[in-house]
């Protein structure tokens, strides 16, 4: 009771002294927001990104000033960011162009070769030639080749993913992980801890590692506000015997491979590369798991074995650029390859992507190449996974289709695939969508290809899926529902958050 009548005192004394002193209060907070704000808009960032900020500071000075600061703050989110800088600049030497490449990109085409040394410069990842790429235009057809080629796992076997659910796909890529491991193959394996929040148990590491596998969940989820939590693992990437390395939007649960059904038909897609190019998804897995690592990592020992030799009948043409974004390096280099080869684009740009949330940058590029004459085609989902993110997307359609932009949705379900095809000369697969997130704040993974074989496979199955779609017309957009049309605008507040 003594402990009680304490609390009341100190907490009306609190009050009076708020009370007696509330002008220099307010105008403290009002003093401080006024200075995040101009901290903010001096920032290196996205203008859209800085008024995402701005509004909350302004309207709620107290506490939306306080937040940021929060925020900006975190020393652990500041020492992981450190710790990836360390581990970039330990693979620096693993990741040096060759300049016999570059001059031979240089002679097939002074714009790429631009790109590449772009890439190379600000995002650390060098463009390789000898360099296979085979492409999967489904889940389904992907599942089985990434058993068969884990099955030939002599050394090692590096996977990391954003979601991960027990069933038949997850299940058998884990019976082949815990044999290898049995067998003396190193495995070490990484998922998200938001992606796989409610799908794994907490302890789910444990249980590998008892296995024989080395496991780690990144940025498990915490009852701790931190902006560390904001920055997901969105890559997927798998790396064996540093000869042979996957990527693309395919996580390892079952409606990825149609055996679940929960929006309708599952559109996604991935690559396998065998040859140089494997060397940067190896760089990149390990840059990753080492940043909760306290020793050094001796990664020369993880390259491609000397003896190991590629069949001859592989078609090795053209140049392969994978590369990672990082939210912590403010260089956004996924997006600046999508902007690349939307400015660059002479004939078309077809597009595969699961959400279309943008930025300024990226809506004038978009309805630029459009109305200069490029045909820009975006295929989206009908069956959308987030009614929220789709409701943002449509908000979109209307500039985008005014401009010249052509938009389908894929009326048998839904598209996961993140793809971008070019003027039969380029393409990119991997982990990036079209939204915020995955252009500002998380780490994503991707590949370019340039005059590949692959190339024409990536727009030939643009066009197979096409074929599925339907169109939606500026007509069908001012029939879209009002309360739609209000709840998509309402939801751009927010879209730097999604």
């Amino acid at each position: 009771m003594l402990f009680l009548l304490i609390q009341l005192v100190v907490l009306f004394g609190a009050f009076k002294w708020l009370g007696d002193h509330i002008f220099f209060v307010y105008g403290g907070f009002t003093l401080l927001s006024a200075l995040v704000v101009i901290y903010i808009i001096n920032q290196r960032q996205n203008p859209i990104y800085q008024l995402a900020w701005v509004i909350p500071v302004l309207v709620f000075p107290v506490f939306g000033a306080m937040f940021y600061i929060f925020l900006k703050l975190q020393v652990g989110t500041h020492r992981l960011a450190a710790r990836l800088d360390e581990n970039l600049e330990q693979t620096a030497p693993f990741l040096e162009q060759n300049q016999m490449v570059m001059a031979r990109l240089a002679k097939e085409s002074k714009r790429a070769s631009h790109l590449a040394a772009y890439m190379g410069r600000y995002g650390g990842y060098p463009i390789y030639d000898k360099t296979y790429v085979e492409y999967f235009p489904l889940g389904d057809v992907w599942y089985p080749r990434l058993l068969e080629e884990l099955e030939k796992a002599e050394r090692y076997i590096f996977m990391e993913y954003f979601i991960v659910e027990e069933g038949k796909f997850w299940d058998s890529v884990l019976e082949v992980l815990a044999r290898k491991a049995k067998e003396g193959v190193e495995v070490r394996f990484m998922y998200d801890g938001m992606g796989c929040l409610t799908l794994l148990p907490h302890h789910y590491p444990q249980k590998l590692e008892r296995m024989g596998i080395r496991c780690k969940m990144f940025s498990p989820v915490k009852p701790a506000l931190s902006s560390y939590q904001n920055n997901r693992d969105h890559r997927k990437i798998t790396v064996i015997d540093g000869h042979t390395a996957f990527t693309g939007g395919i996580n390892l649960a079952d409606e990825y491979i149609n055996q679940v059904v929960r929006f309708g038909h599952w559109k996604d897609t991935a690559v396998m590369l065998k040859g140089e190019a494997v060397n940067s998804f190896l760089m990149m897995f390990l840059q990753m798991w080492n940043v909760t690592e306290r020793g050094r990592e001796d990664y020369g020992k993880y390259l491609r074995s000397p003896d190991y030799f590629y069949p001859a009948r592989l078609k090795m043409d053209g140049f392969v650029m994978p590369y990672g974004d990082s939210p912590w390096d403010h260089e956004t280099v996924g997006e600046y390859v999508y902007l690349d080869i939307l400015n660059e684009a002479r004939n078309y740009v077809h597009i595969m992507t699961p959400y279309l949330i943008l930025d300024s940058d990226m809506i004038t590029a978009l309805t630029f190449a459009a109305k200069r004459g490029v045909e820009v085609v975006i295929l989206m989902p009908h069956v959308p996974d987030k009614p929220y993110a789709y409701l943002l997307a449509r908000s979109y359609y209307g500039e985008l289709l005014a401009a010249g932009v052509r938009i389908f949705e894929y009326t048998p379900g839904f598209i996961h695939a993140k793809v971008f095809s070019s003027d039969g000369e380029k393409a990119v697969v991997g982990s990036v969508n079209l939204d915020y997130r995955s252009l500002y704040l998380h780490f994503e993974c991707a590949v370019y290809l340039y005059r590949c074989g692959a190339v024409a496979d990536v727009e030939r199955d643009f066009q197979d899926t096409l074929k599925a779609c339907q169109e939606i017309t500026e007509e069908e957009c001012k029939r879209y529902p009002v309360w739609k049309k209000l709840a998509g605008a309402g939801l751009r507040l927010a879209a730097p958050l999604m």
